[in-house]
């Protein structure tokens, strides 16, 4: 029986990921690899989006990819690709772009949320056209499902949309994908700011736990997270943020559930919860970090398996490339 197809993709925006990429992602990717034929990509396309240095942007690149690898995704099973090793993306993204309304296209609140402080006139049309290259990149592996956080179910809505759109006016092409929103996905919070997810935009750098951050940095983090005064452990999102956060994260981490977790550390104070916090998320990141310097030291490995999996993905990508090309009337090379 064929695996279905299944893509997903984080931005190279910084040096490392973070707690939240890892457990929120990472995790679900590597588990997902087995019972899918699993592409897995380094959306730097849409990095472009906003200003970039060159030579920092190519080195994320390969930070992130390397992260992805250590942290479980493997080679032999998922193909791991960088996006702009796939011209197809680009290539498919403006023919939907050319299906796409601009009003449909305008009412994405990611969009509107990013030009907020600076204002639409100082964002690039790559900015607003981000979502019509995200339903590219999904369409071309015709994946039944796309494993999504609910910050992106607007996106895939859209894709959907275009899909349907598309398959209309010019013949059965698209597969619709549905939307896997991973409710079992730990949603982990700034540490500063608990009540904001963990983002690599955070105000505060030190409200965020990088993947390849020293252990020594992530244990001062982790006691320095922002709690409360009323000095008693237990879960509640709205009126404990802080604590309910680090309760998260370890049962995220550990298994353990949140119910446990209270029980043990009933009349336990707050340094206790952060100094097992602490020693949970290091158990866990440290290695994955020692993994990703390992193989950054052999560039020409790194980036031979980038290409390995750029085959893959073309080998998909262009078949379905060709298929949209025909179908909208352009004449084939010769």
């Amino acid at each position: 029986m064929t695996k279905p197809n299944l893509l997903s993709g984080m931005q190279p925006s910084a040096g490392s990921l973070h707690l939240g990429n890892y457990l929120g992602a990472l995790v679900n990717w590597a588990k997902m690899q087995d019972d899918y034929n699993a592409f897995y990509c380094i959306v730097d396309l849409h990095a472009i989006t906003v200003p970039q240095d060159p030579n920092e942007l190519r080195e994320n690149t390969r930070r992130t990819a390397a992260q992805y690898l250590a942290a479980g995704i493997d080679s032999e099973k998922a193909a791991l690709f960088v996006q702009s090793h796939v011209p197809a993306h680009a290539q498919l993204a403006w023919v939907l772009n050319c299906i796409t309304g601009m009003g449909e296209a305008g009412r994405m609140t990611q969009f509107k949320d990013k030009t907020q402080k600076g204002g639409s006139d100082s964002a690039s049309v790559g900015l607003f056209t981000y979502p019509i290259l995200q339903a590219a990149d999904i369409l071309l592996y015709q994946p039944k499902v796309v494993p999504v956080g609910e910050d992106q179910r607007q996106h895939l809505e859209l894709t959907r949309d275009l899909a349907t759109r598309f398959n209309s006016r010019f013949g059965q092409t698209f597969v619709i994908p549905e939307a896997v929103i991973l409710k079992e996905t730990a949603k982990i919070y700034d540490l500063q700011a608990p009540e904001s997810k963990m983002s690599k935009s955070a105000a505060d750098p030190k409200g965020l736990v990088n993947i390849m951050d020293e252990p020594s940095a992530v244990v001062k983090k982790i006691k320095s997270a922002v709690t409360d005064t009323d000095g008693v452990i237990r879960f509640d999102r709205e009126n404990k943020p802080g604590i309910s956060n680090l309760l998260g994260i370890h049962s995220a981490i550990s298994g353990e559930s949140i119910a446990s977790l209270e029980a043990r550390f009933e009349g336990a104070g707050y340094g206790a919860l952060k100094g097992e916090v602490a020693d949970v998320v290091v158990g866990a990141i440290e290695p994955i970090r020692d993994r990703a310097i390992e193989l950054l030291s052999d560039r020409t490995e790194l980036d031979r398996l980038l290409a390995a999996g750029a085959a893959r993905a073309n080998e998909v990508a262009e078949k379905t490339l060709a298929d949209v090309y025909d179908k909208v009337g352009f004449i084939k090379p010769i």
